[in-house]
């Protein structure tokens, strides 16, 4: 490996814009992280200082964007993840065109329509000439009378695409036999009919059958409550557990407990950017028991108050036994002169 030397000893490969320093050591342990993040940030400042110090040594072209410098090839061999991709056989259509010479050409996206007079995607949906979008087929010689040409024509087509998969499972067998199978098929290899690309298929036991059953029993959103059980089938060991949704609109009973869920979550929230964790519900609690107790005091004071208010306003009343009115003035004077006379 042939690197550029620098006057600080450095070892740089401008074709991967790498540089190296090969005698580099710490004069002393770093005491702390933040000392050590400090002496690596320098140094490799250094490090881009001395490959752009040797970009500007390369010879350069003026552009109207500035000087563009070619880079020398890598030096540096940098390992790879995977192995190098092998070279995909041929299909059978690539085989035939390289035999006879017929080159791939690139076609237009859109193309002139005749029917409508409009420019329409050659491919696809509503695509231009559609042959199959035509109100009128002109009949052969060669017809059998009473066949539909429309129904014979979506055969037709039907048949084809039928073909043309065949001969993609067909590639891609032939592809799994190399080992070049494409990247973006390798994925869905073990689903496709591929010879070679998925492994045996494993006997199931009695135990794995009882829960792939029951795992698909329980996967409906009744839990299997509603389906239709077979002739002989046992009832199920481990039910799954029924998913309860919060109501949208809040009101008694499970209402509450959505804004209990938010009070949770701003909980989790606020005690992440504060040492004591707050519990809102607790603190609203002991607020309510402050503003009850408030209110029995006041009661109460409201109550020892009008008792006294009743009692003087009781001492001001006149007994009616004591002749405070005119019938008992009245009987205390013929009592009087009864007395008298007798």
């Amino acid at each position: 490996m042939s690197e550029i030397e620098t006057h600080n000893g450095f070892q740089i490969d401008l074709g991967n814009l790498l540089a190296y320093n090969p005698n580099h050591h710490f004069p002393s342990i770093p005491s702390s992280r933040e000392e050590l993040v400090k002496q690596c940030l320098e140094k490799g400042t250094e490090l881009a200082q001395a490959i752009a110090d040797a970009l500007f040594t390369l010879p350069a072209n003026e552009d109207v964007d500035g000087p563009i410098v070619t880079l020398p090839p890598p030096t540096t061999r940098l390992p790879r993840q995977k192995h190098l991709p092998r070279p995909k056989p041929p299909t059978k259509w690539e085989a035939f065109a390289q035999k006879k010479g017929i080159k791939k050409r690139k076609k237009d996206k859109i193309a002139y329509d005749e029917r409508t007079g409009d420019w329409k995607r050659t491919y696809g949906y509503d695509r231009a000439n559609d042959a199959d979008d035509v109100p009128i087929i002109d009949a052969k010689p060669n017809d059998e009378p009473g066949v539909d040409p429309f129904a014979k024509r979506k055969a037709e087509k039907k048949q084809r695409v039928d073909n043309n998969q065949k001969n993609r499972v067909k590639n891609l067998k032939e592809a799994a036999k190399s080992g070049a199978l494409p990247s973006h098929v390798q994925l869905a290899a073990t689903s496709l009919p591929i010879s070679g690309s998925q492994a045996a298929p494993k006997k199931l036991t009695k135990n794995e059958l009882e829960e792939i059953a029951g795992a698909a029993a329980t996967s409906t959103a009744s839990i299997g409550k509603f389906d239709k059980k077979l002739p002989g089938e046992k009832p199920l060991k481990s039910k799954g557990k029924h998913r309860k949704f919060l109501p949208v609109a809040q009101g008694k009973g499970m209402g509450s407990q959505e804004r209990e869920q938010t009070d949770k979550i701003l909980n989790k929230l606020m005690s992440k950017h504060s040492h004591d964790s707050l519990n809102v519900n607790k603190a609203v609690r002991n607020i309510n028991l402050q503003n009850e107790k408030k209110q029995q005091k006041n009661k109460r004071d409201k109550g020892s108050s009008s008792s006294k208010l009743d009692a003087k306003k009781k001492s001001f009343k006149k007994s009616p036994y004591k002749g405070a009115s005119k019938k008992g003035s009245s009987f205390s004077s013929k009592s009087k002169s009864k007395s008298k006379s007798s």
